[in-house]
């Protein structure tokens, strides 16, 4: 088994199924503040998952302005998009970490035209150096991930109409949403190459699926293929792709088992989602986990958030190819209490190879 890895080593070594010294322990970089617990879990192997970009888009003939306003005491940044077909205007307003879409850019069927016409001008090119400057400045504490965009059914779903429109626009005018996705499709084809070229070894395409919505139907025909080209492009160059299926998943399980995805990521187990780490485990043996630590786990005391993770290591045996990840909010008042105990848990019980 290997011994002294850094941080970085671990993650990238466990996302491959190599030897490790024990199951790592991750974080989003947004998710963790600088502080002396923060030092502390890095110091003892907590390892921070940076995410960057490595491509840009030129939109010849795309212009466009944003401006912030308050809105019934809420911050609102509306964002106006002149293409060629027309003007389209969105709405968002940040709440944390994240952007709430008080409005999307779809509207009515003469939109149609308008956001095909935005797609078809995404002319991507490389954008290396702020991913190199990055891995040079976080050095080992740090794995760099990059990311492909979502699936093209998922970015009309979720950016460009939200799901009651989408539903009603898939049942009234499916033509003319394939029409869209079709034009998604192909600027996700002028992304792969690049993302094949660049330093970056690990990438998350899409996610954020909701089996409720997508249903297995529209999973396997609009999503599943456009994980399967994306594979086949990076891996002909030695490229890590995974998923950040965050939702139920149980129902889509064996469709993602027939993947060529080498990693599913911050899919949740219970309490918070549907499938068991032993019932995974199962159904992807040849995918590293990469798990969501369950956010409502937080809530409890610190000794039952140890024998949560204990049961999770436990399931997760012999534990090569499991990692425990934070890709959620964690409550202000417990991130550090959680965590430090998920960390020594991780330390004192995750040593490979598990037994259960």
């Amino acid at each position: 088994m290997s011994s002294g890895l850094s941080p970085r080593e671990r993650v990238e070594r466990a996302v491959r199924f190599e030897d490790i010294d024990h199951v790592p322990f991750t974080v989003y970089e947004c998710m963790i503040h600088q502080c002396e617990a923060e030092r502390i879990m890095r110091n003892e192997g907590l390892c921070i998952v940076q995410r960057m970009g490595l491509f840009g888009h030129r939109t010849p003939g795309i212009t466009g302005e944003s401006y912030t306003r308050p809105e019934n005491g809420r911050s609102v940044t509306t964002t106006v998009t002149h293409t060629p077909a027309g003007d389209l205007t969105q709405k968002t307003e940040p709440r944390g970490i994240t952007t709430w879409t008080i409005e999307h850019p779809f509207k009515g069927p003469e939109d149609y035209d308008k956001l095909i016409a935005m797609v078809n001008a995404r002319e991507p090119f490389p954008a290396y150096d702020a991913f190199l400057r990055k891995r040079e400045m976080m050095g080992d504490d740090a794995t760099m991930r990059g990311g492909v965009a979502y699936e093209p059914m998922q970015e009309i779903l979720y950016r460009h109409m939200g799901p009651m429109t989408f539903a009603i626009e898939w049942a009234d005018r499916r033509d003319e949403v394939l029409r869209l996705y079709h034009a998604l499709v192909e600027e996700r084809r002028r992304i792969y190459p690049i993302l094949a070229d660049s330093p970056c070894e690990m990438f998350n395409y899409g996610g954020n699926v909701s089996p409720e919505i997508v249903g297995l139907p529209r999973f396997l025909e609009y999503y599943v293929p456009h994980y399967e080209e994306c594979c086949e492009v990076l891996h002909a160059k030695g490229k890590l792709v995974g998923c950040h299926f965050d939702a139920n998943t149980a129902i889509l399980a064996d469709a993602i088992a027939e993947t060529s995805l080498d990693y599913i990521e911050a899919w949740t187990p219970p309490p918070d989602c549907d499938l068991s780490i032993a019932d995974a485990r199962a159904k992807w043996p040849n995918k590293a986990l990469w798990i969501n630590y369950p956010s409502s786990l937080f809530l409890a005391s610190d000794e039952a958030m140890e024998q949560a993770t204990i049961e999770m290591l436990r399931e997760a045996a012999p534990g090569n190819g499991f990692l425990i990840g934070i890709t959620e909010d964690m409550p202000p008042d417990r991130w550090i209490e959680g965590c430090m105990t998920i960390n020594r848990a991780v330390q004192e019980h995750g040593r490979l190879p598990i037994h259960p």
